[in-house]
């Protein structure tokens, strides 16, 4: 079975989803740094594909090394159906591109959700109903779709609220950056934190 695979979605890909990628990528390392073997694969694309094949943008990337992160080897890409397809749980950076994602696959739209919107609800999820947790793949598999399975079912029909947007950081300075990063790990942390307790 592949890794439990989060696919994190913005506009261009040079600054909130790589951010969020590496992000999460980091916390779950540092949970299980003796697995061995990935856990979770934490990817990104973005809806525009002006920026493909570039690296990360230098104040994101800025971003991702002060938190204990690598932006090492990322380069941007355009969001494609399959890249949909092999994700366990979508997180976009607004929720206009929550609707893009829903647009080029309706069934995907009970593991997609704005980023600010899974963080928000994560908080009510119900840690002991969740399948056992131990550093294996498998078993991170499992929990991880139990994860977005509970989720989904505490956001109903509810619509996303504004305040679970990302601002876009681009172009603006090293402060909006921070500000975005510490959103990101609002939801990346936690989400690390019940894949792999």
């Amino acid at each position: 079975m592949a890794p439990f695979t989060v696919l994190h979605v913005c506009m261009g890909n040079i600054c909130r989803s790589p951010m969020a990628e590496r992000l999460l990528e980091r916390a779950v390392r540092e949970r299980a740094a003796d697995a061995g073997e990935p856990l979770v694969r934490s990817v990104s694309a973005g809806t525009g594909g002006w920026h493909e094949g570039e690296e990360m943008n230098p104040p994101a990337a800025r971003q991702v090394r002060s938190r204990r992160g690598s932006p090492d080897g990322f380069l941007a890409r355009k969001l494609r159906g399959e890249f949909i397809d092999e994700a366990d749980l979508i997180l976009t950076a607004t929720a206009d591109q929550y609707d893009y994602v829903v647009a080029l696959r309706p069934d995907a739209a009970d593991r997609t959700f704005v980023l600010g919107e899974f963080g928000r609800l994560l908080a009510g999820i119900d840690a002991a109903a969740l399948p056992a947790a131990a550093p294996k793949p498998d078993e991170v598999h499992s929990r991880g779709t139990a994860i977005v399975e509970a989720v989904a079912r505490l956001r109903g029909d509810d619509a996303p609220q504004p305040g679970d947007d990302l601002d876009d950081p681009w172009g603006r300075g090293d402060q909006t950056f921070q500000r975005i990063g510490d959103e990101i790990e609002d939801t990346t942390v936690p989400l690390a934190t019940l894949l792999v307790p």
